[in-house]
């Protein structure tokens, strides 16, 4: 046990009151800038400015208990504070590691859980079991049971547990935007300058274009982006979540990705925000339970496996695919891209560090699917270019969920399609120099064409599935099957 005035060191992602507040609000507070984190990997512009933003406010906000350290490592900076500190479990394989041997040198005086999830990663460890294959619809229900959300008594509100069939409608017909409320977007202050300046002055390798800051980075605009998304943009949330508009990135999101992952928003308030909201009338059932199911299912989910599964999990990649990420993604070239869903995609990357779900697994995740591309570099990738991609984000999403890399410890099925889809839920096909509709020639959608190509590829292991047999049945009645595997080796352009 550390002494009750052992000081606690927080680190970038753990900065909001659930860390720093309650048993510890008594404590002094250590935060740490330092450049060889910065410099470490190729980070999208944006994602450094949020993270350096959210310590430099965290810093501000807490006063005189803080100390904020800029240092050449983390290690230098303990050297230099000089006293050994508490942490919070941290929120990655690597990270926990170090924290480890910082503790077995007397550096660290103790690891506590940590508090910016709902549920503990010991409870997760109890339900899992011996389980060897997992669904996430069993532990969202789970976790709605255990903190009682959208119940009434033993049974869920509306007698459904999930109302995904009524979230998945088509954009709305010759309109180029959902024409919702906006989103709460965040006033840069003075730190933001300096944070522009100061990162200006590193001149680091980096990716994406630099501001304006989009996202919330401390409690008090977290606080403000919950009550601007649940009193003006659930109601219209659920029924084209899965939709793609090229002239509207956010649609109806609620964007609270980042003040979540950074720990300045507990997905608990999110959720009870939400539900009262529908308790209340002011949100429709479907919208509201299709967002707490991002929250306490989905995202939590992934969290509990990305540690279940363990640091070896990145090296999977059960569908052997070898080929490296192209120049023109890894630099978030768009202008180099002709199919347009894909341009828009990669556009939204290099503009804002993000865009929205359905765009990550269907678009820029299919493509990589289709095309082969190393699921371990597609991870590491998504979580440097994504400003909300924090190292436990993605492994799971990337190489369980989008790639299939697992062989389906996490998901049934991979998930890719052709051009039809696409066409269905965005307005992107109606310019696009590729018609959704051809499979073979010029203008033959690289996502139709890919996915017949893909679907020839791995043949036996997706004819064993029950899910995925149909689609090699109609792969062998195509009677041009020959001539699109051999246009798709050759392809150069998408």
């Amino acid at each position: 046990m550390a002494p009750d005035d052992t000081p606690l060191w927080l680190f970038a992602d753990q900065l909001g009151p659930a860390v720093y507040g309650g048993a510890n609000a008594h404590r002094e507070v250590l935060l740490v800038e330092a450049r060889s984190a910065l410099t470490k990997r190729r980070y999208h512009r944006q994602k450094l400015h949020l993270v350096l933003s959210a310590l430099r406010h965290a810093a501000d906000d807490l006063g005189d208990r803080a100390t904020l350290i800029q240092a050449d490592s983390y290690s230098s900076a303990l050297e230099q504070f000089k006293r050994p500190v508490l942490v919070h479990q941290p929120t990655s394989h690597a990270a926990e590691r170090f924290v480890n041997r910082l503790k077995q040198v007397g550096k660290v005086a103790d690891i506590l859980p940590t508090p910016t999830f709902a549920l503990p990663r010991e409870d997760f460890t109890k339900w899992a079991g011996n389980r060897t294959r997992f669904r996430m619809e069993d532990f969202y229900r789970d976790q709605r049971r255990r903190f009682d959300v959208l119940m009434d008594g033993d049974e869920p509100v509306g007698r459904r547990w999930n109302f995904d069939e009524d979230n998945r409608e088509s954009p709305p017909k010759k309109r180029p935007t959902l024409d919702v409320p906006a989103p709460y977007r965040p006033r840069e202050d003075d730190i933001d300058a300096q944070v522009r300046r100061d990162l200006d002055a590193m001149d680091l390798n980096t990716v994406g274009a630099d501001g304006p800051r989009l996202f919330a980075a401390t409690p008090a605009e977290a606080k403000r982006a919950l009550d601007r998304f649940v009193d003006h943009r659930l109601p219209h949330f659920g029924r084209y979540e899965d939709a793609m508009l090229g002239q509207d990135w956010a649609m109806a999101h609620s964007l609270l990705s980042v003040p979540l992952n950074l720990g300045v928003l507990h997905p608990l308030d999110a959720v009870d925000s939400a539900e009262r909201a529908y308790r209340d009338g002011n949100a429709p059932l479907a919208a509201t339970e299709g967002f707490i199911r991002q929250i306490l299912g989905w995202r939590e989910y992934m969290w509990h496996l990305y540690w279940h599964f363990g640091p070896d999990y990145t090296d999977h990649n059960e569908l052997n695919a070898h080929t490296p990420l192209p120049q023109w993604w890894a630099d978030l070239d768009a202008d180099a891209v002709t199919a347009s869903c894909l341009h828009h995609a990669l556009k939204g990357v290099h503009d804002r560090g993000w865009t929205h779900h359905i765009q990550r697994l269907m678009i820029l995740g299919s493509h990589a699917l289709q095309r082969g591309y190393r699921p371990d570099e597609l991870t590491e990738w998504f979580a440097t270019a994504y400003v909300d991609g924090f190292r436990w984000v993605m492994p799971t999403n990337v190489v369980g969920m989008s790639q299939h890399a697992d062989g389906g410890l996490l998901a049934t099925k991979p998930y890719t399609s052709g051009g039809a889809y696409i066409n269905k839920m965005s307005d992107h096909c109606g310019d696009c120099a590729f018609d959704p509709k051809k499979r073979l020639g010029e203008d033959a959608c690289p996502f139709t064409a890919g996915y017949w190509a893909f679907t020839h590829r791995h043949r036996d292991r997706l004819a064993r599935n029950n899910r995925t047999r149909r689609a090699v049945s109609s792969m062998e009645r195509l009677a041009d099957l020959g001539k699109v595997l051999e246009q798709e080796s050759a392809r150069d352009r998408f």
